[in-house]
């Protein structure tokens, strides 16, 4: 049987308020990445997606980003190797201390997108997963796109898991669709889950110009803030199930 990880951003709270329906989440996926203090989330939250994690027996996995609560991990921030390699080791560690079985790490936001062509910020990224992984006493794996961040992390012998968008638009190059711009997001359930079952059968998705993108990746993400999640979610798993692929976490 064929398999594929269904990841979702979750853990995300801001002052308080949940932005994602997490209880609805963690029952469909295999991974949750965990905000973990620096765009979302507190000690509180962290905690209750441990629990929630245990419960539902999913995945989880540290979403560390810039410290920038004020826009939500969206704005990239000039922080010298040094720092930005501290700010992520602090919350690794602060969702380790929630108590999380921490299984891989996934970078957020404008984080998420600098390491793909940023050298010495992903090498400064990848050498606090490293520290982590010390600590823990088994490598923990880097969920993200190919580029610099995974070059960093084969180079310290970390496994890197590639992953694909289900909610996002794609260009023809193979990048996502910038925020804001026509075809970045997407909410529809039918569609959404046609793309999941392609990329595990094919890895293959279709760009905002109809061109076909090759996209072969072990994981699919959903943005756990949608409106659509939780509908998404549900549709994407009901069509994985039907096509009889295992929906499981590779870590």
């Amino acid at each position: 049987m064929a398999s594929i990880d269904l990841n979702a951003d979750l853990g995300e709270t801001v002052d308080g308020v949940p932005t994602a329906d997490d209880e609805a989440m963690f029952a469909v996926v295999s991974s949750a990445n965990v905000a973990c203090g620096g765009h979302a989330g507190d000690a509180a939250s962290m905690r209750e997606a441990v629990a929630r994690s245990e419960r539902f027996g999913v995945a989880i996995g540290a979403h560390p980003s810039y410290p920038d609560r004020a826009g939500f991990g969206r704005v990239r921030i000039a922080l010298d190797p040094a720092e930005l390699r501290a700010t992520v080791a602090a919350q690794l560690a602060a969702l380790a201390a929630a108590g999380a079985d921490l299984r891989y790490v996934k970078p957020h936001g404008a984080l998420y997108h600098a390491i793909t062509t940023d050298r010495a910020e992903a090498e400064a990224v990848v050498a606090a997963v490293s520290e982590a992984s010390d600590r823990l006493g088994r490598a923990l794996a880097v969920l993200g796109l190919d580029g610099e961040i995974r070059a960093a992390a084969e180079a310290r012998g970390l496994p890197f898991v590639r992953e694909a968008f289900l909610d996002r638009g794609y260009l023809a190059d193979g990048s996502l669709v910038p925020r804001g711009e026509a075809g970045a997001l997407l909410d529809d359930p039918a569609r959404v889950a046609a793309r999941a079952v392609r990329l595990a059968r094919e890895g293959r998705v279709d760009a905002v110009d109809g061109s076909d993108v090759v996209a072969d990746a072990r994981s699919l993400c959903l943005h756990g803030d949608s409106p659509a999640a939780v509908a998404m979610a549900r549709a994407v798993r009901a069509a994985l199930d039907e096509e009889r692929i295992e929906v499981r976490a590779p870590w």
